[in-house]
């Protein structure tokens, strides 16, 4: 009788060690210098996970926070009736003030990411014109605190949810590994992300390139650029990351930006190949039938039309988390100056609160 063909699943069964591989302190080092100048920080304390899963939206005692001035006058804030809150738990961190300063002094500006996860919703907390650009620890922690992303690395169980747990042999559970959060601190610099794309590899074949920005650009519809992107990629995937990552199991996701002639480019970050992961213009299964067709080239989808599915319609990137519950409450019935001077307001009325 013919062997049994077996075929992958369109997902990988990952343990708990293949997904550590991911953190950002795991692979860094493997690929530093392919990758944006960055400073670690582990482990932080978990009086700082209490801080990050703490709620409202205000800064550590010293951190040296300086909001902008309210748009509103004095009378209008004296006619605001203030009522009595409960006192909110008080947090400093002067060592990490200190780590984060010297790194910002080291890169002359910084954006953050924690093990796995990046504030990318929180960016609109900051200047529409420097989005994640943090010059201070008050910056950093304002984004992590606002961002939603960064929940999902503060627990181990959030964190290995999905992976295997047990011996399928032996049907044995394995313990939870040590988990430590850690705080990356990374070069600020602008990015044009017309030249952001996502990478899928699968058993150590790279299946798929996708466009990561949901724009329309039209310099994406041109046939030789999309053949010398896909040569680029490809070429930089043989040349520097296939076969160098034993831990994965040769199953990832890593994100790439290309230089502005677009022929060569440098990592951004690596993804588990994964649920978790966005497979953005691509499904899993769509990467899947790719794979068992053995393609030997990747396959470049990009957005080409404004009336593409996938295309933004002017919408901001990651709406749904742009605007915290006391914002709403805060907003309803204002206009958007007034807003945004009560906004700050409320950041440095609590600021005040924890140094009082």
């Amino acid at each position: 009788m013919p062997s049994a063909i077996t075929t992958p699943d369109v997902l990988p069964v990952m343990s708990q060690e293949a997904l550590l591989a991911f953190q950002f302190s795991s692979w860094y080092p493997r690929f530093s210098s392919l990758s944006i100048k960055s400073t670690v920080i582990r482990p932080l304390s978990q009086e700082f996970v209490e801080y990050l899963e703490s709620d409202g939206v205000f800064i550590p005692e010293g951190a040296e926070y300086m909001p902008g001035e309210s748009t509103l006058s004095d009378d209008e804030e004296d006619d605001e009736e203030e009522e009595p809150e409960e006192e909110r738990r008080k947090f400093a961190f002067p060592e990490l003030d200190e780590q984060i300063r010297a790194t910002v002094s080291k890169y002359g500006a910084v954006f953050p990411k924690l093990n796995f996860s990046s504030p990318r919703d929180a960016a609109w907390m900051l200047p529409a014109s420097s989005p994640l650009k943090c010059m201070s620890p008050a910056d950093v922690y304002l984004v992590l605190k606002s961002s939603d992303f960064v929940q999902h690395d503060l627990s181990p169980e959030h964190v290995f949810e999905g992976c295997e747990t047990a011996s399928p042999a032996q049907g044995i559970t394995s313990p939870t590994l040590d988990y430590q959060l850690e705080l990356a601190l990374r070069k600020w610099y602008p990015v044009d992300q017309s030249r952001e794309l996502r990478c899928f590899v699968r058993q150590e074949v790279l299946l798929g390139i996708s466009q990561r920005d949901p724009n329309y650009y039209d310099f994406w519809n041109e046939p030789e650029t999309q053949r010398k992107v896909t040569d680029a990629v490809k070429d930089y995937w043989e040349s520097n990351i296939k076969g160098r990552w034993e831990q994965t199991g040769g199953d990832y996701i890593f994100d790439f930006l290309l230089t502005r002639d677009l022929s060569r480019g440098h990592i951004v970050d690596f993804n588990p190949y994964a649920p978790r992961t966005d497979p953005l213009l691509f499904t899993y299964e769509e990467l899947h039938e790719r794979l068992l067709a053995h393609t030997e080239e990747p396959e470049l989808r990009v957005v080409n039309s404004p009336s593409h599915p996938a295309a933004t319609r002017n919408a901001p990137a990651h709406q749904h988390n742009m605007v915290p519950i006391e914002a709403l409450a805060m907003s309803s019935g204002r206009d958007t100056q007034e807003f945004a001077g009560l906004w700050q307001d409320e950041v440095r009325r609590a600021t005040q609160e924890q140094e009082d």
